[in-house]
């Protein structure tokens, strides 16, 4: 499946590495770019349908990205 949402995020052609910070405390400039990203909610459900296990992916740290599934998973 081509995922046209990724030629459009605001973190294409940046320096992956900031997208994968040692810890949680460390995301912020991650979270800053992916804020200003139109494709923000796009990457996000991509990161959870695939249970992305490491870095920043549509504004979210790993941990978030568990917060939201388990909300998720009690609201329905």
């Amino acid at each position: 499946m081509t995922q046209t949402w990724r030629q459009h995020a605001a973190c294409r052609g940046l320096d992956p590495l900031i997208f994968y910070p040692a810890t949680d405390e460390e995301a912020e400039d991650a979270k800053e770019v992916c804020a200003g990203c139109h494709v923000r909610e796009a990457c996000l459900e991509h990161a959870l349908a695939v249970r992305e296990k490491e870095g920043v992916w549509g504004g979210a740290t790993e941990r978030e990205r568990r917060r939201i599934i388990r909300q998720r998973r009690r609201a329905s």
